[in-house]
């Protein structure tokens, strides 16, 4: 008995060991989706802007075309963007080359890692047109107005300065005459991603409040977002197409407006006397160590006050002048340099406005919704992806490039994975999620 108990006993241990269980894996699919015409709608995320300007890298991993990477492992697909070069330093509308992470002499002296140029001027040539590449998948277009969606001639170059979009202008089919929305529909899109809105938000946002007002959320086409939304949606839709819209994140809470502290003005007894004896008979105070900078401020009966809690410094401050001639504290920090309570305000109640306009859009016309707002809150409170850590932390959260608005390649992957739940959700496919840890964040001299 004790030898047919052990012949047992053997004969279950092989069994565990010997057999490898079968783990099921669901099929991939693409579900209800058809992406034999995938077309993607959007401003500078989309259209592979960051590091504050045009550039191959971000065109080549924008979210758009990683989610079609991950398409492409489920279905034949196609998907064309209307490149610049690929040794090119990038451009922006202000003629600067892109920005990499490298080491600068500040006023002081001190050499510190800090965002700089890589040319001493952009690379102007990438503005020229490459219309006869096209057509183009992505249609992402920096700077674009939700406004100007359906705008004739947006890349119509005889416009003059400041009233045409140049981006638009290098890849429109044609400049006098096509619209972004023209140019999608001619495709006959099959699917679309579309994420429009956040331009229009970050314009005043980043003026300092200064740009003029916010576009209205309620309003006919070209006039209100409503009515801009609505006619493009209803317009992409026409023909069966199907596809995710996106909301706005709260761009206030972006590295571009967090980095630098409203409390930031840090004094020795010297320079806070000196100050005092300036500022005490205005009834304004300094102490020694941490203070609120100064800024303008026209209703103050002196025309200055110090920040307070809450209030942003924007990233496009000039430091040197900070640190070594009295900005933000002997003279205050004008206003395109600083958001105040009031303008905060705006902006999250115009975001807000904005995204229930998209979110009532999506379910209307039965499409998918990308909540890239709550996607970004997260990255504030920081993340863990894989074992790694991300956040919007500037240049080490490992999310947003070196403008601290856009996202770098890491970033980018979260946001195609965001889509693909969005279309795994809505649309029954099953496309794989794209491994973020793959992809680069902030590159390192």
């Amino acid at each position: 008995m004790k030898g047919v108990s052990l012949l047992i006993i053997l004969t279950t241990i092989g069994a565990l060991f010997g057999c490898k269980p079968k783990i099921e894996v669901p099929e991939a699919s693409m579900g209800d989706v058809n992406a034999a015409k995938f077309i993607a709608i959007g401003t500078n995320n989309t259209g592979g802007y960051s590091n504050d300007a045009l550039n191959y890298t971000g065109q080549q991993y924008n979210y758009a075309a990683i989610l079609a990477t991950q398409f492409s492992m489920v279905t034949e697909i196609g998907f064309k963007q209307p490149l610049v070069a690929s040794g090119s330093v990038g451009v922006n509308t202000n003629g600067q080359s892109a920005l990499k992470l490298g080491y600068k002499t500040d006023c002081k002296g001190v050499t510190s890692l800090s965002p700089i140029r890589i040319g001493a001027s952009g690379d102007l040539t990438q503005f020229n047109s490459v219309a006869g590449q096209g057509p183009f998948n992505n249609l992402g277009v920096p700077e674009l107005s939700a406004l100007d969606l359906n705008t004739a001639g947006y890349g119509n170059s005889a416009n003059g300065a400041g009233n045409y979009n140049a981006y638009f202008s290098r890849f429109a089919s044609n400049e006098a005459t096509a619209s972004v929305l023209s140019d999608a529909l001619a495709q006959n899109p099959t699917f679309f991603t579309f994420m429009v809105g956040d331009f229009d938000i970050l314009t005043y946002a980043k003026s300092g409040g200064t740009s003029g007002p916010i576009p209205p959320a309620s309003g006919s086409e070209g006039v209100g977002f409503d009515g801009s939304i609505n006619a493009a949606i209803s317009a992409l839709t026409g023909n069966g197409a199907r596809g995710v819209i996106a909301n706005i994140p709260d761009v206030t809470k972006y590295p571009y407006f967090t980095t630098i502290p409203y409390n930031g003005l840090t004094l020795d007894a010297d320079k806070a006397e000196t100050l005092n004896a300036i500022y005490n008979p205005l009834g304004i105070s300094f102490v020694v160590g941490e203070n609120a900078f100064t800024i303008d401020d026209p209703s103050e009966p002196f025309g200055v006050r110090k920040m307070v809690e809450g209030e942003l410094v924007l990233l496009s401050v000039p430091l040197d002048s900070v640190k070594c001639f009295g900005m933000g504290s002997a003279f205050p920090l004008r206003d395109e340099f600083v958001l105040t309570l009031d303008e905060i305000a705006e902006l999250q109640t115009k975001t807000d406005e904005y995204n229930a306009v998209l979110l009532t859009t999506s379910q209307t016309y039965g499409l998918g919704f990308a909540n890239v707002k709550a996607l970004l809150a997260g990255l504030n409170n920081g993340i863990v992806y894989n074992g790694v850590s991300m956040s919007s932390t500037f240049v080490s959260g490992g999310a947003f490039s070196l403008d601290g608005i856009q996202l770098n390649p890491n970033g980018q992957a979260l946001l195609a994975n965001l889509f693909i739940e969005a279309i795994n959700t809505s649309y029954r496919a099953r496309i794989p999620f794209a491994n973020v840890n793959a992809y680069s964040g902030i590159i390192f001299p």
